[in-house]
């Protein structure tokens, strides 16, 4: 698992990849993220923090 800040929950390869994925669009499209793939990142890190509290209460 792949952690990115010290807040974010670890991530797996496929979340990496999935933010990879949205960044590289960023930059094919003036440099800039843009609200919706901001939002995108966001749902993906919300994600990764719900599995990691589903993961740590076992």
């Amino acid at each position: 698992m792949i952690r990115t800040h010290p807040d974010d929950p670890p991530l797996t390869v496929r979340e990496t990849a999935e933010i990879a994925r949205v960044t590289a669009l960023a930059a094919l499209r003036r440099g800039v993220l843009t609200s919706r793939q901001q939002n995108r990142i966001d749902r993906i890190l919300t994600g990764a923090r719900t599995r990691a509290e589903k993961d740590t209460k076992k």
